[in-house]
């Protein structure tokens, strides 16, 4: 367990510190003797602060596997509620899935165009790509493509405040271009390109850019889940160490907006996605006004680059499931809901062997995003671009790839590929594309030409 605490001064804390572990029971505190010790709900808490817990899971989950915070906050969350959502004028993504369009064909995006015409903030920067499930069931899955040009917390008239919480899942950013400054009740994250980032359901967010010059749009890719939560992989014969370490995934320190009994309250819209759909409310106050907070339930970032890769040192090129970051169950033993599997810097020393992913027919979806570089499988896939390979479709390395890669000269020295930094969100559902991600201009229509002329090479005589 581990606990942070700013001066003794009574403004909010300023700088931003973590705390690391994932899956700990963590404490944190702005002010100091602010979370009560040895109980969770007393009568009268410290700062004459309101306590709330926030579940995770249900009561009755197995310890091992139960999620819940406790918070102590200047106001409870139910405190301006009888401003009652309304639906919202914005669509986060795509609101009617009943419109999703079944396409076994390979497919592939150019990145998302920046935002033109009145600047966008993350909630209105959404693009539904593909998706499956009903969030109603707490069943499925959606991945997103953002990219936005306005902060939603750092405005400075009443009507540019906003935050935003998911009723529906868990969302897991990967940032591509522009770092993200994400402010949520229980503190401020901020997530560079190369890192990525999980809000789990319920926790209240909103989303600002950090500073970059000569970079007025930030964009990335969001996988949503809408059952259970992520969770680190099992290594089994691995052994007790590598892949993603528990202890380099980062949660935020207890950090609230400035504010006492006398001083005006700030308002903020908040947004809802629930069902799908997307809800507001004007709220009098802040949200982000939790002091101290302990618990299992947070959101948490990692770096990518602290992945320990495993990879075959001596024949053959593994199966991508070695390099899973995060995996979310399904009801299926072994078999994920969804995976995050990256493709980073790493030795490829396999003898006598084809080193880029082989052709493949898979009965898991694979979506494909960049991050930077390029990958070295494909020509053509660029940073912030993305492809599906659904449930059976072929695919695999490029003509030119192949070819390249295809002779003894090829696979005799060790090599180094640090070229690029790829990722895989991998999952048993077969996806539904929406009608803007077939139809946008943006689309690589002749995607699937790259495997044209692998020819029959085929020599009975031999």
């Amino acid at each position: 367990m581990s606990e942070s605490a700013a001066s003794s001064s009574a403004s909010p804390q300023k700088s931003i510190s973590y705390q690391s572990g994932f899956g700990n029971e963590f404490q944190s505190s702005s002010l100091p003797n602010s979370l009560p010790q040895h109980q969770n709900n007393p009568v009268r808490p410290p700062y004459k602060l309101y306590t709330e817990q926030i579940s995770g899971t249900a009561f009755t989950k197995p310890r091992s596997s139960n999620l819940r915070t406790w918070v102590y906050r200047t106001r409870p969350s139910v405190s301006g509620t009888s401003n009652r959502f309304q639906k919202s004028s914005h669509v986060f993504g795509h609101e009617s899935w009943s419109d999703l369009v079944v396409d076994p064909n390979p497919l592939r995006w150019n990145p998302i165009p920046d935002p033109v015409g009145p600047p966008r903030t993350f909630v209105e920067g959404m693009t539904l790509l593909l998706g499956n499930g009903d969030a109603s069931l707490k069943e499925g899955i959606a991945i997103y493509l953002y990219a936005f040009d306005r902060d939603m917390t750092e405005g400075e008239g009443a009507d540019e405040k906003a935050a935003f919480y998911n009723s529906d899942g868990d969302f897991l950013f990967v940032v591509q271009r522009r770092g993200l400054r994400i402010k949520t009740e229980l503190g401020v994250l901020e997530v560079v390109p190369g890192e990525v980032c999980v809000v789990p359901r319920g926790i209240v967010f909103g989303v600002d850019m950090m500073e970059e010059e000569g970079c007025e749009c930030a964009r990335g890719y969001v996988l949503e889940i809408f059952r259970g939560h992520f969770e680190l992989p099992e290594l089994g014969p691995i052994g007790a160490n590598g892949l993603a370490n528990a202890r380099d995934f980062l949660y935020p320190t207890a950090s609230y907006d400035e504010c006492t009994s006398t001083s005006p309250p700030v308002p903020y819209k908040i947004y809802n996605k629930f069902q799908h759909v997307l809800f507001q409310r004007q709220s009098p106050h802040s949200p982000f006004n939790v002091v101290s907070w302990h618990g299992s339930y947070a959101p948490y970032k990692y770096p990518l680059h602290h992945f320990n890769t495993m990879n075959s040192v001596s024949y053959d090129h593994p199966d991508p499931s070695i390099y899973t970051v995060l995996t979310a169950k399904s009801d299926d033993e072994g078999t994920a809901l969804a995976d995050f599997v990256i493709f980073p810097p790493r030795w490829m020393v396999m003898e006598r062997s084809f080193r880029p992913p082989y052709f493949h027919r898979n009965c898991m979806t694979e979506f494909m995003g960049m991050i930077e570089g390029k990958y070295d499988a494909k020509e053509g896939f660029v940073p912030g671009g993305s492809s599906l390979h659904s449930c059976m479709t072929p695919h695999g390395p490029d003509r030119k790839t192949w070819e390249k890669n295809s002779t003894d000269e090829a696979c005799e020295k060790p090599e180094y590929f640090d070229g690029g930094l790829a990722f895989m969100f991998e999952t048993n559902l077969m996806l539904k594309v929406s009608p803007a991600a077939l139809g946008a201009k943006w689309r690589d229509e002749r995607y699937a030409e790259c495997w044209d002329g692998l020819e029959n090479r085929f020599d009975g005589s031999m």
